[in-house]
């Protein structure tokens, strides 16, 4: 359902309580798939072979724990365990029961997958819930990800904003009580079909006291923003094990502000924006930032990074990842995403 991002860069509000700088107990990262299977759609897909490669890698040298234990520990401010990696699903389909269940058993890994309850055991590409119950009997963890997958920035012609997010929230509302159903346990998170959010969402979502999660690139630490958490995209052109490893070993990127104020862009430029980390650990001056693999102008002020991105912005989704060593631990950087979202001259966005 999802196609990759072209990339760009995350609005972040101000994180006064953030600490100086991410360490491997203070920072997890997690990994986003869809598809596992060879018969699916290329860019959100991962072969069996290569899954399996990325599990092997992750069990040699990393603690794969839950999503919850990572949130959970984040929120809290408590410690988690070095080298911590959450995996994900989006969008429920069956190759994940067949395909990607039977080698995270082997592992003994847990994962959460974000399903649409209302489309569960509808389509043959879907889960049933007899999957679902047996996959959660052996450890997986089942959440929202919205009752259809519909794109949750569009607004119908002549929709206030105040109809539009009572839309959003009885949306969000019906597929967590049709999981309390069924599964008798959901936890407080939504995914974010398509990646696709905005201030106003992740407003909605801190009201209902909930998690939100996109599929912007990064890290997660104590001081992120848990209306909106990264995930490294881990299928298609981001399923090779060569550059994933780089991601897998990153660190969230201690962003105390930012000037992007909405990641929904009202025209298709962006120009200059800023952000500033936290001191310490982060080699500020070495912040390199990239849209579409071409390195963009950088300026360094102490802390405060100043990018300019000229290029014109295409409809749907894109990002500017950035990225920055760190000093206490060689061949580690800290990695940081801004998303933008364009929608077309009707206000539509494409799948």
């Amino acid at each position: 359902m999802t196609k990759p991002y072209a990339f760009i860069f995350l609005a972040v509000a101000m994180l006064t309580s953030s600490p100086a700088w991410t360490t491997n107990a203070d920072n997890a990262v997690i990994l986003l798939y869809h598809h596992v299977s060879t018969t699916t759609p290329a860019s959100t897909s991962v072969s069996p072979s290569v899954f399996e490669e990325h599990l092997q890698y992750l069990a040699e040298g990393y603690n794969v724990i839950s999503l919850e234990q990572a949130v959970t520990a984040l929120k809290a401010k408590q410690l988690l365990p070095e080298r911590a990696v959450v995996i994900t699903f989006d969008d429920g389909y069956r190759n994940i029961y067949d395909n990607a269940h039977p080698r995270l058993r082997k592992y003994g890994m847990p994962y959460t997958v974000f399903i649409n309850p209302q489309m569960i055991g509808k389509q043959m590409s879907q889960l049933n819930w007899q999957q679902v119950a047996e996959m959660k009997s052996d450890g997986a963890q089942f959440a929202n990800h919205t009752s259809q997958h519909r794109h949750l920035l569009e607004r119908a012609a002549g929709e206030s904003l105040a109809e539009w997010l009572d839309g959003i929230e009885k949306d969000i509302a019906h597929a967590n009580a049709l999981l309390d159903r069924k599964l008798a346990s959901n936890p407080a998170y939504v995914a974010y079909p398509y990646g696709e959010f905005n201030t106003d969402i992740q407003s909605l979502v801190a009201t209902l006291g909930m998690v939100g999660f996109g599929q912007h690139s990064g890290g997660i630490y104590s001081g992120s923003d848990f209306t909106a958490l990264p995930r490294f995209p881990a299928s298609g052109l981001y399923g090779n094990l060569r550059t994933l490893k780089t991601k897998i070993n990153s660190l969230a990127m201690p962003v105390n502000s930012s000037s992007v104020l909405d990641p929904v862009a009202q025209q298709n430029s962006v120009g200059d924006f800023s952000f500033t980390v936290a001191g310490g650990d982060v080699i500020a001056q070495q912040m390199g930032c990239f849209y579409a693999n071409e390195a963009l102008p950088v300026s360094v002020d102490g802390y405060t990074v100043t990018v300019t991105l000229e290029k014109t912005l295409p409809i749907g989704r894109s990002r500017v990842n950035c990225t920055a060593p760190s000093q206490s631990q060689p061949g580690r950087y800290y990695w940081y995403s801004q998303p933008w979202f364009v929608a077309d001259q009707n206000g539509k966005y494409p799948d």
